[in-house]
């Protein structure tokens, strides 16, 4: 947000996010994000513009969850080498001013080089795909690397989707 010239806060919504479940990944996320802001309308009171986001990644049709032991973890990275995933990303955005409300969905497309499994014991070694929805991330050396191509843009990875990001609070703001 900072990159984009916004100043922002940062708030927590108190959601129990396993208590929303949805089998189509783009409906799961735009739940997620609608939760969240119908969470956080509730704690702003002065105008301002709320932005909500909610990501999962989807692997062969499964919709992938943060890995929560080893096994899980190596299974997804070894799913890499043979399945692009895709990172769907919702956003929610409000003008709490006038109540004016819009969302959009932002899918990219992730195509890796191999992981080796020496590589694969490294990352899981190392902790971070334990913090990950699907395991991985685009940023770093050790994941850069194994990035073959993108097929959207690097940010909707990441979980912010810039264009769209954009798009929406303007789309607030009129």
């Amino acid at each position: 947000m900072e990159q984009m010239g916004y100043q922002f806060e940062t708030l927590a919504a108190d959601l129990d996010e396993s208590s929303i479940r949805f089998k189509n990944p783009e409906e799961l996320t735009l739940a997620l994000a609608q939760a969240k802001a119908d969470i956080l309308k509730a704690k702003i009171s002065e105008p301002a513009i709320l932005i909500t986001s909610d990501t999962v990644v989807v692997c062969k049709g499964e919709i992938l969850e943060k890995p929560v032991d080893e096994e899980m973890a190596r299974k997804y990275l070894r799913g890499y080498n043979d399945f692009p995933v895709e990172a769907i990303t919702s956003l929610v955005v409000v003008n709490t001013e006038t109540g004016k409300e819009v969302s959009g969905v932002d899918v990219s497309k992730i195509f890796f080089f191999p992981f080796s499994e020496e590589e694969i014991n490294e990352l899981i070694e190392e902790g971070t795909v334990y913090r990950l929805a699907g395991g991985f991330t685009v940023d770093g050396e050790k994941w850069e690397r194994h990035v073959k191509k993108i097929e959207g843009t690097p940010e909707s990875t990441i979980g912010l989707p810039k264009e769209l990001l954009r798009k929406l609070i303007l789309d607030v703001q009129e």
